[in-house]
């Protein structure tokens, strides 16, 4: 896997920028999506009657099978979505913090600029709030908006892309899962991978999560690990 922190120019054309949030808009070192996993576990945990390492290893089958674990809990348990979006949002936002650089560097971009997330909009614009990037986004679709209905899914992405009336071909996606780029490379977005550094772990984060493609994988057209680096190249 070959990292660039410069777009030299192949992004030119672009005028929609799609931002995922959770572990792309912010640094996965700080942690913050750590609260909601754990959340998460224990939601499973109750839903099911399950002792810890079992409920996890399903929520984690499920994450990886439904692209979302409450997309696997609507199918097999009929959680109600609600309850649980409350539930494992109730999280400490403190970890996050300002990032004027990384802002600027978005509001300079030529054209629209949106978040698209598997989380609710609650939780985005908490994550916005503690980054200085209230106001910064033209829209903020979430997981409400495609219906439960998560990314790595089709109707998630035709569901943003209708809704904003962007076309693909102007637009480009970024998302620190290579397996949510795969349907944005087919609309014929371009796409950039924002993986964390290559020394990060975590004991909660299985390895197959930090979602790194392989080497000249064709639905991956850049990848970075310093997204305000990355987006510098471009306003260059």
């Amino acid at each position: 896997m070959t990292i660039t922190n410069d777009a030299d120019g192949a992004l030119d054309h672009v005028r929609e920028w799609v931002f995922d949030l959770d572990n792309t808009l912010y640094p996965r070192t700080c942690d913050l999506f750590a609260q909601v996993d754990l959340l998460i576990t224990r939601y499973v945990m109750e839903m099911t009657g399950l002792e810890h390492d079992a409920a996890r290893r399903l929520q984690k089958d499920y994450y990886r099978d439904h692209g979302t674990t409450l997309n696997g809990l609507m199918i097999h348990h009929e959680v109600d979505p609600e309850d649980y979006l409350d539930k494992v949002h109730a999280i400490d936002y403190s970890p996050v913090q300002p990032n004027p650089e990384l802002v600027d560097h978005i509001a300079a971009l030529p054209g629209n600029k949106y978040v698209f997330t598997n989380a609710d909009q609650g939780h985005a614009r908490a994550v916005l709030a503690r980054l200085g990037a209230t106001d910064l986004f033209d829209g903020v679709f979430g997981i409400r908006d495609t219906g439960y209905v998560p990314k790595p899914e089709q109707f998630a992405f035709e569901s943003f892309l209708t809704f904003h009336q962007i076309a693909p071909e102007e637009a480009a996606m970024f998302d620190d899962l290579e397996k949510n780029l795969f349907v944005p490379h087919l609309k014929g977005m371009a796409t950039v991978h924002v993986v964390a550094d290559e020394d990060f772990s975590h004991d909660q984060v299985d390895a197959w999560e930090l979602g790194r493609a392989a080497e000249g994988a064709e639905h991956i057209h850049h990848i970075t690990d310093d997204l305000a680096a990355f987006l510098a190249s471009i306003n260059r």
